[in-house]
């Protein structure tokens, strides 16, 4: 399994898998057969969260291929990154809060034995140690497996959940704040009051082909419990009037400029933002930063040969421009959080069409998200 970091590559797996995933995808995408043999899944997903093709292109060709009943459960796939957006936008506190949680846990768990087995797969469960090294070695695991790794990792190992975040975000190249951080919690049953996700031995069995043996699990653990409700803050996510001629700021997950709403603008300049980890709370892993750069520099590329005058610039640097500038909004996570620090008052956001008109539907959960699906279809194909 090979991750190219650019526009091109993504492409070239959405035709593929169109082509040869999609028929079945209903039936066969909760099987992890392994890393060499992920036919049944997209793996689109570390291309998505940086935006180097995005959800409606992907729900387009999907659609020419086939109807919208036939594809419900793929379409509802690749937007559940949409949903969990939005959800977290209404609710930015969770996102600080883990962050808070994270800080105070990790000082007292740096030397734990039990954490520091788990991540180095040094534990006595085959399929997780498995996992902990595939995930190092590819910077991606299955959908499913991702469930039952957190399970294992709350449930049987007894670890906290923000640490496994942490080390998710750390390593995965999709590695999103939203549909990570609310992953998680849905796993340790805090997402959804009282309702976790118990991994099990026999549905890991079916559903890895039976590739693992030394499956024992707390399979009778109770949901996680949290004092803390969060309630909506009602946000407009409306654009402003765009005065043509000004610089557009765009961040790692907006890295296909040719395929945004914006594209009828005359920018004076695209800056394409570089966050090193020395800017971050959660240090990422060198294979993952890679990743980033490479996009970057290959949306550089091809906004060059459109003749767009373009330049990377440090995250630190943005408080050195002194005109007035648009940003393409970059979601509740650490570049926002940075962008918040420095304090600059001379910039508008500027948001995707997709997340002005989806996200007031995710003022409750999935289930009604889901219900609104087909009218966000319709709007935007």
């Amino acid at each position: 399994m090979n991750f190219i970091p650019t526009r091109a590559s993504a492409l070239e797996k959405l035709d593929y898998f169109i082509e040869n995933g999609l028929k079945d995808y209903s039936k066969a995408r909760n099987f992890d057969y392994g890393p060499d043999k992920r036919d049944n899944t997209s793996c689109l997903s570390p291309y998505i969260s940086h935006g180097a093709i995005n959800e409606i292109e992907v729900i387009k060709k999907s659609l020419n291929k086939f109807s919208f009943s036939k594809n419900e459960k793929f379409i509802q796939e690749v937007l559940w990154r949409t949903y969990w957006k939005g959800w977290l936008e209404l609710r930015p506190n969770v996102w600080t809060d883990f962050l808070v949680e994270l800080n105070s846990i990790k000082n007292k768990y740096k030397d734990n034995e039990n954490y520091l087995n788990a991540i180095e797969g040094n534990t006595n469960i085959e399929c997780f140690n498995y996992w902990v090294k595939e995930l190092k070695d590819t910077n991606y695991l299955h959908n499913h497996t991702r469930m039952w790794f957190a399970s294992i990792w709350i449930f049987t190992l007894d670890l906290p959940w923000q640490l496994g975040a942490e080390f998710f975000l750390k390593h995965l190249l999709d590695g999103d704040p939203a549909s990570n951080t609310l992953g998680w919690r849905w796993v340790a049953g805090i997402q959804t009051q009282g309702k976790h996700y118990l991994a099990s031995e026999w549905n890991i069995k079916k559903f890895t082909n039976n590739r693992f043996d030394q499956i024992k699990l707390n399979e009778n653990a109770t949901p996680k419990i949290s004092e803390k409700t969060y309630t909506i803050i009602k946000q407009d996510f409306i654009n402003p009037s765009i005065d043509e001629q000004k610089t557009l700021i765009i961040f790692d997950n907006n890295l296909s400029f040719e395929s945004s709403n914006f594209t009828d603008t005359q920018f004076k300049k695209i800056i394409l933002i570089k966050q090193n980890n020395e800017n971050r709370e959660i240090k990422l892993s060198e294979n993952v930063v890679k990743f980033k750069e490479l996009l970057n520099e290959d949306q550089k590329k091809r906004l060059e040969q459109k003749n767009i005058e373009c330049q990377i610039l440090d995250i630190n640097d943005l408080k050195n421009i002194d005109e007035d500038f648009y940003i393409l909004y970059p979601s509740i996570g650490e570049s926002l959080d940075f962008l918040i620090k420095l304090n600059l008052k001379n910039y508008k956001f500027l948001y995707r069409s997709l997340d002005s008109f989806s996200w007031q539907f995710c003022n409750k959960g999935f289930f009604n998200f889901k219900n609104h699906i087909p009218k966000i279809v319709s709007k935007f194909t």
